[in-house]
């Protein structure tokens, strides 16, 4: 009669275990990194893009005085009085009439020619192709000092009308590249069902086809919008004596950039934040609602 000894044991790599059982695997600290690379890579991105609109954030409450370098202590005067700047918003209200002309005059003629460069076939439809990207590809300085040369060769003089002939220049490639995409993604057989329920062409495109382009449209609105309001070397080479925001921030910057201006970028910042949540939760609930 043989008594037996409790389950036997085994050496192996891990060390001693118990006959039948699975290895118990040590997870080493190199393979805990791997997994958390993703969100560290994430966290570190982040920190980078976000650092200076928290120095931005923190300084626009700065009681700097003239020169916003230093702090000094904190205080709301500047939220306050964001106008408390000498020309600081003058330079703003020109910078979003440039940018809503320019936006409006881009979106339109952009969407059009989106439109006929993904439904029609016509001579020269890839050179046209091909030339619209030309403004995304030159540098600024390229174009700037071009548009310069134009206008004085013409004896335009150089003022508000030549910065939104510039800034249409540029974002009329954005706004075609936008919509194209959007028009490449609908299904030809919405339109098809409509006009096969005796609905005309003008009114397939109003009820169907706009509706479903309008977000490819509204993206790229807000896009030229923005590329306009953040512009500055074309416009700094067009605009003669028009002071806007990017320009106002540049002179202001060798003597320091006052507090206002802070104000004023954190606003602007927020506020496209705001509306790009908005559009995200409105997006969400629509998608919960077809589900």
């Amino acid at each position: 009669m043989t008594v037996g000894a409790g389950p036997r044991l085994a050496r192996g790599e891990h060390g001693l275990q118990r006959a039948g059982d699975s290895p118990v695997r040590r997870v080493s600290l190199w393979q805990r990194l791997r997994r958390r690379a993703l969100a560290v890579y994430a966290f570190l991105a982040l920190a980078y893009l976000f650092t200076p609109i928290a120095y931005l954030t923190v300084f626009s409450f700065n009681d700097s005085g003239k020169s916003n370098i230093v702090w000094k202590g904190f205080t709301l005067d500047n939220w306050k009085n964001p106008c408390g700047a000498p020309d600081v918003c003058t330079a703003l209200g020109n910078s979003l009439k440039i940018g809503v002309i320019s936006t409006t005059v881009a979106t339109v003629l952009g969407t059009m020619i989106a439109f006929a460069l993904a439904r029609h076939r016509f001579r020269g439809r890839t050179a046209t192709n091909l030339l619209i990207f030309v403004p995304m590809a030159t540098p600024e300085v390229v174009l700037g000092a071009s548009l310069l040369t134009l206008f004085l060769n013409f004896r335009v003089p150089l003022g508000m009308g030549t910065i939104i002939v510039a800034h249409v220049m540029f974002c009329i490639s954005f706004v075609v590249v936008a919509v194209k995409a959007r028009i490449a993604s609908l299904d030809p057989a919405l339109e098809q069902a409509a006009m096969d329920l005796y609905a005309t062409e003008v009114q397939t495109f109003r009820r169907v086809t706009l509706p479903l382009v309008a977000p490819g449209i509204a993206a790229a609105a807000l896009l030229s919008l923005s590329l306009s309001f953040d512009d500055f070397i074309i416009t700094f080479f067009n605009s003669g004596n028009v002071n806007t925001f990017p320009k106002f921030v540049y002179v202001s910057a060798l003597r320091g950039i006052p507090a206002q201006a802070y104000v004023i970028g954190v606003a602007m910042f927020y506020l496209a934040l705001l509306i790009v949540l908005v559009a995200e939760v409105l997006r969400h609930r629509r998608e919960r609602a077809l589900h």
